[in-house]
């Protein structure tokens, strides 16, 4: 099981980044397969460049800090 203070804690590692192009991250939820919902702020939401903010950027550093994240969503498509 995925530790979602462990998921806070790197998201706010990652906030300052998002909020330098005027956007925010809010975690949303983490389920029992790893699977984390945020929710893209700001500057981010509705971004055509979104789904690689959360591919690319936060999934990866998710994935590599923190064990057991399978997949990042945005909020609206929680599976």
């Amino acid at each position: 099981m995925v530790n979602r203070d462990d998921v806070a804690a790197v998201l706010e590692l990652i906030r300052p980044s998002l909020q330098a192009d005027g956007g925010d991250v809010r975690l949303v939820d983490v389920n029992e397969d790893g699977v984390v919902s945020v929710e893209l702020q700001g500057a981010c939401n509705g971004c055509p460049l979104s789904s690689m903010t959360l591919a690319n950027g936060i999934e990866r550093i998710l994935k590599e800090r923190v064990p057991g994240v399978s997949h990042v969503v945005p909020a609206e498509q929680m599976y």
